[in-house]
């Protein structure tokens, strides 16, 4: 079945390399990214090019090649099955983790796709905000932490809207345990100082920031 091993344990390194890198656990970004940003090193270009995204697509490609040339036949079959382990297997390994060994915050799952938050003004200074963010505790044990918003993209051009809830922040928000809850988080924000702000709005796939001591993922 293998012909050179010697490429096969390359392909195997590069192929789990580039799985760590792009391994979705804590944050929602990467592990690569997030590792990248606490070292200081650049994750993407001005361009908006993410560098650890191409790299780590990059040696996936590597590693097919270098398996592709360590096996004797079947190579399309092994190359396909290689792919389908790089999508599936790494979101598999965190709802695993996260439902039998993850404590504290690790343990919690928050459905992104599925938040919201809607603003309107109430008076001529006050902006009301509520967000709807389903959350849900995976562990036994009670978890408390505080929320605050922030914006996974930043458009310049744009005025703030998720973010104007931080106005308030940090929200205190506690789960039992194996609890799954869509937690309602409604302010009322002062806008008397902002030059420009937004009347109105709807925004979904909410991005936050939950914090518990020195812990902190970004979701």
């Amino acid at each position: 079945m293998i012909k050179d091993k010697k490429f096969f344990f390359v392909a195997i390194i590069l192929f789990f390399i580039s799985m760590i890198l792009n391994f979705p656990f804590p944050d929602e970004n990467p592990l690569g990214e997030t590792v990248a940003t606490l070292l200081n090193i650049p994750v993407k270009s001005s361009n908006g090019l993410l560098y650890v995204g191409i790299t780590s697509f990059l040696l996936l490609i590597l590693s097919l090649f270098f398996l592709s040339k360590s096996l004797k036949k079947y190579h399309g079959r092994f190359i396909l099955l290689s792919i389908v382990v790089a999508i599936f297997l790494p979101p598999f390994i965190v709802d695993l983790f996260q439902k039998t060994l993850a404590t504290g915050i690790y343990a919690i799952s928050y459905q992104k796709e599925e938040s919201n938050c809607r603003f309107e003004m109430m008076g001529e200074t006050t902006l009301h905000g509520v967000c709807e963010l389903p959350l849900e505790n995976y562990s036994k044990n009670k978890i408390q932490f505080t929320i605050e918003f922030y914006d996974k993209y930043d458009f310049k051009e744009d005025l703030p809207m998720v973010t104007l809830m931080n106005k308030n922040a940090p929200y205190e928000v506690r789960l039992r345990g194996n609890q799954s809850e869509r937690v309602k988080i409604e302010t009322d924000i002062d806008v008397s100082k902002m030059k420009n702000h937004i009347e109105s709005g709807n925004a979904s796939s909410v991005s936050i920031i939950i914090k518990s001591g020195e812990r902190i993922r970004k979701l």
